[in-house]
């Protein structure tokens, strides 16, 4: 109930402007041994237009780091229901997650268990969601990871909760800069 409160209150906050970073904000919240949530929020300078295109050239914000093959240009994402959220590279792919609902510049929503969550058979939600405001898009992104007691997954959501961050920011810093990481070269 805490995390709840918490959660409302800080949102109440990035409504008005208050959140730290500059309209960013991020929390895990309903963490418990069968799941959790992880929000982040950040005010982009762009068209909710121009973010919905950022998401489809997921090649060039996602962290490399982060996928199997260590080579972000190995990752695609088809932005329409049905769409792959996947990773090839020789003879080896994975689907990281499928588009089960497309809203152009509005919503995408993907259905898909990252990384080490896959093998624990746990179900889990990405969604973007876009509005525009004052001439750039709110975007939320929340990931919603559900499974069995035995997961433990509570152990995960602080580092979930990191990795997903970093991808929204480097998301938001590719769509006003054109670079994921506008602090290298």
């Amino acid at each position: 109930m805490k995390d709840r409160i918490r959660i409302w209150v800080l949102a109440l906050l990035a409504a008005a402007g208050g959140a730290a970073g500059g309209g960013a904000f991020a929390a895990p919240s309903d963490v418990s041994p069968t799941g959790f949530l992880v929000t982040h929020r950040h005010e982009v300078k762009a068209t909710p237009h121009r973010v919905w295109e950022a998401l489809g050239e997921i090649d060039k914000w996602w962290n490399g780091s982060h996928s199997w093959s260590g080579q972000a240009a190995n990752l695609s994402l088809a932005t329409q229901a049905g769409g792959c959220f996947c990773e090839r590279w020789g003879a080896n792919s994975v689907m990281h997650a499928r588009v089960i609902h497309a809203l152009e510049d509005r919503m995408l929503r993907l259905e898909g268990s990252l990384g080490p969550l896959q093998a624990l058979a746990a179900t889990s939600i990405m969604t973007f969601a876009l509005a525009p405001q004052d001439g750039g898009t709110t975007l939320v992104v929340t990931y919603r990871v559900a499974g069995n007691e035995a997961a433990g997954l509570q152990q995960l959501a602080e580092p979930v909760d990191g990795v997903i961050g970093e991808q929204v920011r480097r998301l938001v810093a590719y769509v006003e800069t054109g670079k994921p990481d506008p602090a290298k070269p």
